[in-house]
């Protein structure tokens, strides 16, 4: 037997090993040999397909042009690619299809032109491409219709492409963003750290949130600017790398979380409201001084003017001020209080106007402040005259402009209140002494108030001493039912320099050392000098105490802090001796 030649045996092997599935066809498109691939790629075994049409490996809808091209494909020897331009696809013994590419070659033998098909099972390769496909078009899908503005910026910090979402987000049209700095959509204050952050993100291939632990904004068109979380992120694409800046619009959730922290505040003012002693029951009195003060309250409630409220300690003003408000066409809304008096200068503008984040040492949180929480309510200022003066132009500003700054912040903020005021101190000599300013006080006195001693309206005493009674009688579960006339005119007799509360705090003590039906009042107390009596002992102490204040200041000639100041010789810090001398009203006229 003759053995095959060098060239026929290295054709003979590459044929049997090739990868790809090779067909062999005569003149008339018969199969006359295959290599052990086409079982592989087609299920037949060698002897099913010797002798059968190369149709069987088709599937129907190809099989009308196959001849055609099997005939081009012969009469030019030279080799090239079948369906160029056209998905081709193979058909298996179980009938299934799959995709291929084919190349057809001519070749003369001995026997004559055959016609080599060579197959190639492209499935994985087409998946791939599908696969792909998908993924650019669920990108773009992604990137198109995002609810967060989606950015790809270059190298460069240049924007090239956005999303719909920009448009609506910032305010620019795409055309008029392409091209342009990314720095462009950025506060002023951030924009010197931004290329920083954009090479940094850049380097590093993975989406990390900007600016971790800040509040981020962006900038609108109008330059305007709103919250925004924004998140950076390379991506690698067939142009190079770009950074695609992913930002979410966080309006809502701050009006949302502020709105929020607003309601819980105002729970937290209306529940301080119910529990403290004066809840606005009843005004108690018949007298013409009192009635007279009603008619104010009555005429002005239905207005929106400014309110000073005048009186000394203890003679009602914060019920007459709660009377303004819930005659008002303010009363759906919140009254919130503010004691001008009760907290440290400090907190003050604080708490009077917010503050930021971060604003100052232990601010870790944005704070709502009491202006703001009164929007399209009442303020009530209590004690205003005790109100630093450095903060008086504040709120002078507040109410003139109706807007204000929280503390550390940058953003004005609108607000519409109805300002109550009130105070036991004379504005008029402290405008004179400089230690209140005249145009605040003249915005104040708009509509003045002056409320009546207790001992200018005997007549309602008697009304007080009976309902202050009952009142207390009730929460100490005792049942009172008669006042002796001698008491009733003891109490009626006396000045009450305390007012209300001093008569309410007598009647209260009388009411525990009751053990029957008749009012047992501790009469002897209001004959006691001053030094004897329990109510007045306090405003002794703090009396002595202002003398010697007073004494020591002199004697260091005014001098408060230091190692010979009046701070140190008195055992105190500097800024509890402040506090002191501002709860006590001494002025530095008092002592220099």
């Amino acid at each position: 037997m003759p053995q095959p030649s060098q060239p026929q045996a290295l054709f003979e092997k590459l044929f049997e090993s090739s990868p790809d599935a090779i067909v062999v066809t005569d003149a008339n498109g018969r199969i006359t040999s295959v290599n052990g691939q086409v079982d592989k790629t087609f299920g037949y075994n060698r002897e099913e397909l010797i002798g059968q049409p190369i149709e069987i490996l088709v599937p129907e809808r190809f099989r009308q042009g196959h001849p055609e091209h099997r005939q081009a494909y012969k009469a030019h020897a030279s080799i090239r690619p079948m369906g160029a331009g056209l998905e081709l696809f193979g058909r298996r013994k179980d009938s299934s299809e799959f995709p291929v590419d084919i190349m057809l070659s001519p070749v003369e033998t001995a026997g004559g032109p055959v016609v080599l098909s060579v197959i190639r099972d492209i499935s994985d390769r087409k998946y791939a491409q599908e696969a792909i496909h998908r993924s650019e078009v669920l990108f773009r899908a992604l990137f198109e219709f995002s609810p967060d503005a989606i950015i790809a910026s270059d190298a460069e910090g240049r924007i090239t492409s956005v999303n719909a979402r920009v448009e609506s987000s910032f305010g620019y049209k795409r055309d008029e963003l392409l091209g342009q700095s990314v720095d462009i959509l950025v506060p002023e204050r951030f924009r010197r750290a931004h290329p920083d952050r954009r090479k940094e993100y850049g380097a590093k291939a993975s989406v990390r949130p900007m600016g971790a632990g800040l509040d981020l904004y962006g900038r609108r068109k109008d330059g305007s600017e709103f919250p925004a979380d924004i998140m950076l992120g390379p991506v690698e694409t067939a142009k190079g790398r770009v950074v695609l800046s992913v930002i979410r619009d966080l309006s809502e959730k701050r009006e949302a979380e502020e709105a929020l922290r607003r309601s819980e505040q105002e729970r937290r003012y209306l529940e301080e409201e119910l529990s403290t002693d004066s809840k606005f029951e009843e005004i108690i009195g018949e007298s013409v001084g009192l009635k007279r003060v009603l008619k104010h309250v009555e005429t002005v409630a239905a207005t929106d003017v400014t309110v000073l409220i005048l009186g000394e300690t203890g003679v009602g003003k914060d019920v007459i001020a709660r009377a303004i408000h819930y005659l008002s066409p303010r009363n759906q809304r919140t009254l919130v209080k503010l004691n001008c008096a009760a907290i440290p200068t400090g907190l003050l503008e604080s708490e009077l106007f917010g503050h930021e984040k971060g604003a100052f040492t232990g601010a870790i949180d944005r704070k709502i402040g009491r202006l703001e929480l009164a929007h399209k309510g009442t303020l009530f200022l209590d004690e205003i005259g005790d109100l630093p003066l450095e903060l008086q132009p504040k709120i002078l500003r507040a109410l003139q402009e109706k807007e204000f700054e929280r503390l550390g912040g940058t953003q004005t903020i609108p607000v519409n209140v109805r300002l109550v005021a009130a105070t036991n101190r004379d504005l008029t000599q402290m405008v004179a002494d400089r230690t209140f300013r005249s145009d605040l006080y003249y915005r104040l006195r708009v509509f003045p108030i002056l409320l009546p001693p207790l001992r200018e309206r005997r007549e309602d005493i008697p009304l007080l001493v009976r309902y202050f009674v009952d009142k207390h009688a009730r929460r100490l579960y005792k049942k009172i039912e008669t006042i002796e006339p001698a008491t009733m005119r003891a109490l009626t007799r006396w000045d009450w320099p305390g007012n209300i509360r001093e008569l309410e705090n007598f009647v209260e003590r009388a009411v525990i050392l009751t053990k029957g039906p008749v009012l047992r009042a501790p009469l002897a107390e209001l004959e006691m000098p001053d030094e004897a009596r329990p109510e007045l002992q306090d405003a002794t102490l703090e009396s002595k105490e202002r003398e010697h204040i007073l004494r020591v200041l002199r004697e260091t000639k005014g001098k408060i802090s230091g190692p010979h100041g009046a701070a140190a010789r008195l055992g105190l810090i500097r800024t509890t001796l402040n506090s002191k001398l501002k709860k006590l009203g001494i002025e530095r006229t008092d002592y220099i």
